[in-house]
């Protein structure tokens, strides 16, 4: 979940853009002869700022004349420092973002145009000592966006959409020295004794279920759509917990722990299903999971006497990381393996992300909760 603030001003915007459609409905192919391919175009360059960090390159989709257009284009200048700089200090090189937009609505009266729509991006990052190597990524966002025609060209108003990226890129800590070396890349093969057996909790299944329900996240299964069975919870405060009791809970396709009085899905789910700190509290009180380290990025890296390795290390897929931010916490996302250089990966709804690096979208006001899930 995102902070009370966020979901203010998104609930304010998207109040002004129109009611959001869920991802749950039917593919729906919708072309306008204008919009799509201003979109198209529109897209494309903000994916390819990603990469150039060259912000005078999508200048001109925008009015600079009106405030809302001139906050939506810094939006996009920030998310690109955000993620070239959390790239130059973990020490690897964004080398591609592809994107698709699949649109869900166009209203057009006149000379204004409001579009629903939802992106899936793919991305692309090299180590140095392997650039032959390719790792990727996926995030979705669903915009809600009011374009406006203006001497026959049309440019973005307005635009509102939750962002698996969007933090301030001059508080995101800088990788620890002497850091201990990275477990080696996630093998379905070194896992397989863990996820055979008469054991409560079935990690494979509940790592297939936290890709195939990503949502729009590229790479993410079931036609991008969320599992039906379950309500989206948004923009009720964010999906991400709702997702994490799916992944560990759901009886038929995902981990398969079961429910109980306190946390279960009944139409709705309860409070410990859905609620950050309720999760949290459930899981370690019920002996669901235990709790590895908590702490700064450093800190959950750092080797000690109990993690000789660092914390971070002993997570395995099918654990579960919690974002803390003022004492609350913020997100939970689910370990789903490691990269070519053994960086942890997580899924997650609210944003959708599917296999990203595990502090990607964070700063060092972030605190890190590391829960291992008991078999």
């Amino acid at each position: 979940m995102r902070n009370k603030k966020f979901y203010q001003l998104i609930l304010c915007l998207f109040i002004l853009l129109g009611t959001p459609q869920v991802l749950l409905a039917k593919e729906k192919r919708i072309y306008d002869p204008e919009i799509t391919p201003f979109l198209y175009k529109l897209f494309n360059d903000r994916n390819q700022l990603l990469i150039t960090n060259q912000p005078q390159s999508i200048k001109k989709y925008y009015l600079t004349d009106e405030k809302a257009s001139v906050f939506a284009l810094q939006h996009e200048v920030v998310r690109s420092q955000y993620l070239t700089t959390w790239a130059t200090k973990r020490g690897v090189k964004i080398v591609n973002a592809i994107g698709a937009n699949h649109i869900e609505r166009i209203d057009k009266p006149g000379n204004i145009a409001r579009v629903h729509l939802y992106e899936t991006v793919k991305i692309s990052y090299i180590y140095p000592n392997s650039p032959d190597k390719p790792q990727f990524f996926g995030i979705g966002t669903r915009h809600r966006m009011k374009l406006k025609k203006v001497n026959d060209e049309w440019f973005v108003s307005r635009e509102s959409y939750i962002d698996p990226i969007e933090e301030d890129y001059s508080f995101i800590p800088s990788t620890i020295e002497n850091m201990p070396e990275h477990i080696p890349s996630y093998n379905p093969e070194e896992y397989r004794k863990v996820y055979t057996g008469n054991r409560r909790y079935k990690r494979e299944k509940a790592i297939i279920y936290a890709i195939k329900y990503a949502g729009a996240a590229w790479g993410a299964g079931n036609n991008h759509r969320y599992n039906p069975k379950y309500k989206d919870f948004t923009y009720m405060g964010g999906d991400c917990t709702n997702f994490a009791s799916q992944v560990l809970g759901d009886p038929q396709e995902g981990g398969g722990l079961p429910m109980n009085s306190q946390w279960y899905y009944q139409g709705s789910g309860s409070k410990a299903w859905v609620h950050t700190d309720s999760f949290k509290k459930h899981l370690l009180t019920n002996g669901y999971g235990h709790l590895i380290a908590e702490g700064s990025f450093s800190e959950v890296q750092q080797p000690t006497k109990v993690n000789p390795k660092g914390a971070l290390a002993r997570l395995q897929p099918g654990d579960l990381i919690g974002y803390e931010l003022k004492g609350n916490i913020d997100h939970f996302s689910i370990v789903v393996g490691r990269d070519d250089n053994g960086y942890v990966l997580v899924n997650s709804h609210t944003g959708d992300r599917n296999q990203v690096p595990w502090d990607l979208g964070w700063d060092n006001k972030t605190k890190f909760i590391l829960i291992h899930i008991n078999d």
